[in-house]
Order: C-alpha cells, then structure tokens, then sequence
C-alpha cells in the first residue's frame, strides 16, 4: 500500500498521469524500483567511495530493511513484463532478498574488502541525500516482487553479494 510521504504522493500522482492508457484499453505497468545497485549513479554511488576508503559502516540502527536490485536485472524484468501480457499495475521491482542495513554493509565492505566500523549518524544521511535518504536509507522497506514471482521471472542478481561483486567489476553501467 502506499505510504503517506511526499516520495509516495509523488509516485500515486505520477501513476495517476497514466488513466487515460488505462480507460484507453493499452496495458499499463507502474515499475517500483527499490535502491538500484549501480556504482555509477544513486544511493551505492553515493556510499561506495567512503567503503573503498574503509570508513563504511551502518546508517542508523542498521535494523531498516533494504529492498534493493541490481541495474544489470532491470532490462530482463522490463523483457519479461513486455512480453507477460496479464501483467499490469504496480511491479515492485525489486530482489526477492531485501536485507537489513547492517546486512547490506557487512556484504558490501566485504565485496570491496575494507572494514566497516564507523556508523554513519543519521543526520550525515539526510544532508548528503535529503528526504529521499530519509526515506530509503534511514526508515527503508521491506517490499516483495509477488508480481514477478507469481509470473514465472527467474531473478539472475538475488544474492547480494554476487550483485555487488557483479555491479562493481562492470566496467561501464547502463
């Protein structure tokens, strides 16, 4: 269901422009994307330099639950949504294994091979990236593909280990 912040006001009023594909007949698929794993761009981008460093460390409590994918599966779930013709609405595109955050550091400062003993206080957090980080990195969700489970998509980045292993050898992102 949807949450009551400005980030999910946002995704219902942006769902909402598409009414008129809807009531038009034209299938229409609202993808919701979790914190996507690319070391080029968002929130990993964003971490990434200060774990290379061995300075990484849990945000907050480290109990938030991460909901995350890889950006090398997004085009094979966007394939398999074009070509599942009952699929429609909200995906939440997402791995089946959302972690916690205390999880997602020890796999990540792992991947990288540096420590992770310095927490990052809370208020790093939101003067580094705002609400959003509020949201995603601070309170997190734990948000499930039912949608691309009960369709028969065969995830190929569910472990979190080999998607950032993966993730951070390409040598160019998407």
């Amino acid at each position: 269901s949807p949450g009551h912040d400005f980030l999910a006001q946002l995704c219902q009023d942006w769902e909402a422009q598409t009414k008129p594909a809807r009531e038009a007949g034209i299938r229409v698929i609202h993808m919701r994307t979790g914190v996507v794993l690319d070391k080029h761009g968002g929130a990993l981008a964003k971490m990434l330099p200060a774990f290379q460093l061995g300075l990484g460390g849990v945000i907050g409590d480290g109990q938030q639950m991460m909901s995350w994918i890889s950006l090398a599966e997004i085009p094979y779930i966007v394939e398999h949504m074009i070509h599942t013709k009952d699929l429609s609405g909200a995906v939440n595109v997402v791995s089946p294994q959302a972690v916690t955050n205390e999880t997602f550091t020890k796999v990540l400062g792992s991947v990288v091979k540096r420590p992770t003993a310095f927490p990052v206080h809370p208020f790093m957090i939101r003067m580094i990236l705002g609400e959003m980080g509020q949201k995603l990195l601070l309170e997190g969700s734990w948000v499930v593909p039912q949608k691309l489970i009960q369709t028969g998509y065969r995830f190929r980045y569910d472990d979190l280990s080999l998607a950032l292993a993966a993730t951070l050898s390409r040598a160019n992102s998407y």
